[in-house]
């Protein structure tokens, strides 16, 4: 049974960090696409970054400079660290798998990953 647990998310002040991990089981994550999207309370899903087997990756534009997506493949993990947080990143954040050599990080194609994890709050605030 395929599989994605993420894990990481808490309480944390404006200006802090927070790394999230999404660790696979049931399949081999080296040969997809990971992405990580959230969802705030009364908005629409967004896309934040994503990875591909290769180590290419791609960001939102309000989250570049701050987050970095990164994958341990002997783990089967993929980790999302986010720095210098702010109040408008609070979220619950999903991880999602899709076999593809591309990444996509549009919220308004989620529809596309088939695998998500059933995610992890992360809350900034003083």
């Amino acid at each position: 049974q395929l599989q994605l647990v993420e894990s990481g998310g808490g309480l944390v002040q404006p200006g802090g960090s927070l790394r999230l991990s999404c660790a696979a089981s049931g399949f081999t994550m080296h040969y997809y696409a990971i992405a990580w999207f959230r969802q705030a309370p009364g908005k629409e899903r967004e896309g934040v970054s994503c990875i591909l087997s290769s180590g290419g990756s791609t960001y939102t534009d309000s989250v570049k400079g701050r987050f970095t997506i990164s994958r341990d493949n002997a783990k089967n993990t993929v980790y999302l660290q986010m720095n210098s947080l702010k109040p408008e990143d609070t979220a619950v954040y999903y991880c999602a798998a899709e076999l593809r050599p591309f990444c996509v990080v549009d919220g308004a194609r989620a529809h596309e990953y088939d695998y998500w994890g059933q995610g992890t709050q992360v809350t900034v605030s003083s």
